[in-house]
């Protein structure tokens, strides 16, 4: 346990940034070590972290916290792999809760040539997340990271579960929360696979893109796509961490340092806007599962599989596999339609799945 006056540094901390204090990044750093090795009473971590959401940190607070994540909480996977390596993300906490998509996005995309390191973690606020699925899917969350990298090196796809590679703080917190925290937006630009370079993140709202995007410009990355997608009939205040098959998607894209901003619809896809109800979430993870395997599968068609390949096309365009956005939804349908996307997983489960054989490693 820290000593008396560590603590109550600690709290007069949590008081100033209520009182609108903004933290260096280094500043950011250390307090955000202390809640990620559990240094702080639990009280004091969940009051810092809801503290600190609230009055919204800065870009520089938010780098200091991904360097705290990163040095202290992240495993890392090594693969020998040329050219692009991408994640599929979302934050989570997006008001309108959608069918899984990141992951049979991921798998798409995987079935068009482009390697995909996909993490992810289970649900925080919606109904399932993206552990939930592939674990309803037959994968092992529980198998060590060397299967992850296996998979990557020998198939171009795995899952990283942040449960896995976040093991000591993160995993922690995020499985004792639920509320909004500044993890919402860094568990996402986490980097457990060395080579990844490239990255299409979902935010839960615009200025959440805008930071996550001058965060990753900041620890290097190539390119990436932050989208918050609308829906027709609703407010703009309620988005998905997705691109939307139901209306505008405004994007914020980092390529070569240079941060441009737009706004892309269904029809730039190639592609029909569609009502919110056909891509809505199911009621459970069991449900939402049964509907990426159907359309994995090819037994499903129409707004989910529409859905999962536009979000598909959008890695395929950052990580330059596809001119842009309507090319990589061509691609992708292709590569639905022919049942690459599934033979890709079936290809990651002989390293993850739970009946995947020890001899693997």
């Amino acid at each position: 346990m820290p000593h008396e006056h560590e603590l109550r540094a600690f709290g007069r901390l949590i008081s100033s940034i209520t009182s609108g204090y903004v933290m260096s990044r280094e500043e950011s750093y250390e307090a955000y070590r202390q809640v990620i090795l559990n240094l702080q009473p639990e009280l004091q971590q969940g009051a810092f972290l809801a503290a600190h959401l609230m009055r919204k940190p800065t870009t520089g607070e938010l780098s200091g916290a991904w360097d705290a994540l990163d040095r202290h909480d992240t495993a890392k996977i090594d693969v020998d792999l040329d050219g692009p390596v991408c994640d599929i993300v979302g934050t989570g906490s997006d008001r309108l809760k959608t069918l899984n998509c990141s992951s049979p996005a991921a798998l798409i995309a995987a079935a068009c040539g482009l390697p995909v390191a996909k993490k992810g973690a289970r649900l925080v606020t919606g109904v399932s997340g993206a552990s939930d699925i592939f674990e309803s899917m037959g994968i092992d969350l529980d198998h060590p990271l060397e299967r992850a990298a296996l998979s990557l090196q020998n198939t171009g796809i795995c899952y990283l579960p942040g449960e896995a590679f976040l093991k000591s703080g993160w995993a922690r917190l995020i499985g004792s929360m639920r509320f909004t925290s500044a993890f919402n937006i860094l568990g996402p630009l986490t980097r457990p696979c060395a080579q990844n370079n490239c990255a299409v993140i979902g935010a839960y709202a615009p200025e959440v893109s805008i930071q996550m995007i001058d965060i990753l410009a900041e620890i290097g990355m190539s390119a990436a796509l932050s989208p918050y997608g609308l829906a027709e009939g609703f407010d703009p205040s309620l988005g998905m961490d997705e691109f939307s098959l139901c209306g505008p998607t405004m994007v914020v894209e980092l390529r070569n340092g240079t941060i441009t901003s737009y706004e892309v619809t269904p029809e730039d896809f190639g592609l029909k806007t569609v009502p919110f109800e056909k891509i809505a979430s199911m009621k459970s993870a069991g449900e939402n599962a049964a509907v990426v395997t159907e359309v994995l599968q090819g037994k499903r068609g129409g707004a989910a599989a529409e859905f999962f390949c536009m979000n598909a096309a959008a890695a395929l365009y950052i990580a330059g596999k596809a001119e842009g956005y309507r090319e990589g939804t061509e691609m992708a349908r292709e590569a639905l339609e022919a049942g690459a996307a599934w033979e890709k997983f079936e290809a990651m489960r002989e390293y993850q799945g739970t009946d995947a054989f020890t001899e693997c490693l």
